[in-house]
């Protein structure tokens, strides 16, 4: 499926569980879109299973980024990464500004908790890794254990293992565009 002229944002902090970050990144840049990874900082480090893993430069600060030039947000799990923009206003901020402009929101692995905490995943069915799936019930999502669920642009998947069915759900939903009809969070 081509994305070309589709902007991506990928939001990650120190702590992303490096997969899932880089084979989104690969995957939706090898479908033509334009990805950028936006973060607090000019620069991040990921985590590679359980140990810390590699740098990755940041396309743009959060200061610098703006919802409306992207047509869908990818969150990336890790313990570390959505524990710390759980608590960044900012990040909460972009995050739920490109979903209420209806676009593509996809999370990982413990990405649904930035879900969680923006009201998203309220009355959504869901997935995530299985240590937080207390956490997306008791936040009123219908919580799944899938590869990838999809609820009205709203994309969860549980882990590394799910990447390739996870980026695949992605492509065809930027590709399919804005969702007018979903319901607020």
């Amino acid at each position: 499926m081509d994305l070309t002229g589709k902007k991506i944002a990928i939001l990650a902090t120190n702590g992303f569980e490096q997969a899932e970050l880089e084979v989104p990144q690969e995957r939706l840049k090898k479908a033509g879109a334009t990805v950028d990874v936006v973060s607090l900082a000019g620069e991040i480090k990921g985590w590679d299973k359980k140990d810390w893993g590699r740098p990755m430069k940041v396309d743009k600060t959060l200061d610098e980024a703006s919802a409306a030039d992207y047509d869908a947000i990818v969150l990336p799990g890790g313990q570390i990464n959505p524990d710390l923009l759980r608590v960044e206003p900012k990040a909460l901020k972009f995050i739920k500004d490109i979903f209420d402009a209806k676009k593509i929101v996809a999370a990982v692995c413990h990405a649904p908790w930035l879900l969680i905490e923006t009201g998203i995943a309220k009355g959504r069915k869901m997935t995530s890794f299985k240590s937080i799936k207390t956490d997306v019930a008791n936040a009123g999502a219908k919580w799944e254990d899938a590869e990838v669920i999809v609820d009205q642009g709203v994309i969860t998947s549980r882990n590394p293992g799910d990447l390739e069915a996870f980026c695949a759900k992605i492509v065809e939903e930027v590709k399919e565009g804005r969702h007018t009809q979903r319901s607020a969070a």
